[in-house]
């Protein structure tokens, strides 16, 4: 096969890129690893623009190595924004796979455009990026015997700092720093919705919520829940409400209560504690319910 049939080094590369970051966000098994962060970064801030600037410029003296670097993160934090903007007016609306999918399509377009118009330009005359050049340029100056110890040495430490620094940075983007710690601390109607709260009952009617708690704690950290009607244990509900949540794990549970007392503008409380003590709340949700006799 001559060289005018081939699809480009860098937009094999680009391709094999947008596929690799696809299997890695939609296999579950491979979707929580930091890998999947590290191949998603470069299709959102690079990829998208890179193959823009191939495909509008495919000639090798359009623009430098440089310009075409710098471009393709200026064009790609240009374009996904706009890819957005317009998934906003669709059903599909803004979401990770709908994204990932505009994405990586347009990027693979302008991918194959880029192809057809660099087969329109003289061989010479094409833009490439060097890969195998470089690759064995490297591997020839790092196999050959240098001249002395020293060079060797030299060598050797300049292979481990670039090793470092590779792993340095892989480590700083997959790594996200602990921000503030908080839990959310919630209540709906039985419904599943902010409305429709149980707020008018008869004495001795069950009134349903469902509570819901998430953890940003970023330990795994106990929690207590009690409810209280007019500041005191007026009422049963169904179980002692004591939950261990690890980091940004979230508990919903319906809960059925029963007030023990009538009355006009009750107050009635629910309460989260951290840990088991159940000394101070830590948070205080209420609703105001009407409990009428029979």
């Amino acid at each position: 096969m001559s060289n005018t049939n081939r699809i480009p080094s860098d937009i094999q590369v680009v391709i094999s890129l947008v596929v690799l970051t696809c299997i890695f966000i939609v296999v579950p098994a491979l979707s929580n690893t930091p890998i999947r962060t590290v191949l998603g970064l470069p299709l959102l801030l690079f990829l998208p623009g890179y193959s823009l600037i191939a495909a509008l410029f495919p000639a090798r003296d359009d623009l430098d190595g440089i310009e075409r670097f710098a471009l393709s993160f200026g064009l790609s934090i240009a374009v996904v924004p706009l890819i957005g903007l317009a998934l906003n007016y669709t059903t599909w609306g803004i979401r990770l796979f709908p994204i990932l999918i505009s994405v990586s399509v347009f990027t693979i377009i302008m991918c194959m455009v880029a192809v057809f118009r660099r087969r329109s330009l003289p061989e010479d005359d094409q833009f490439t990026v060097p890969f195998y050049k470089t690759y064995d340029s490297l591997k020839e100056e790092i196999s050959k015997k240098p001249e002395n110890k020293l060079d060797r040495i030299l060598t050797i430490l300049l292979v481990i700092s670039i090793v470092a620094s590779i792993v340095t940075l892989a480590y700083v983007v997959v790594t996200p720093k602990e921000g503030e710690k908080f839990t959310e601390f919630y209540i709906l109607g039985p419904e599943g919705m902010a409305e429709g709260y149980p707020k008018e009952l008869q004495l001795g009617q069950n009134g349903t919520v469902i509570i819901g708690v998430v953890n940003h704690e970023y330990v795994d950290t106990d929690y207590s829940i009690e409810l209280m009607l007019e500041n005191n244990s007026q009422l049963t509900y169904q179980e002692s409400l004591q939950i261990t949540l690890q980091h940004n794990e979230t508990w919903e549970k319906e809960i059925t209560f029963t007030p023990a007392s009538a009355g006009e503008n009750m107050k009635l409380q629910f309460l989260l504690y951290k840990g088991r003590e159940m000394a101070e709340p830590y948070r205080d949700l209420h609703l105001w319910i009407d409990v009428r006799e029979i």
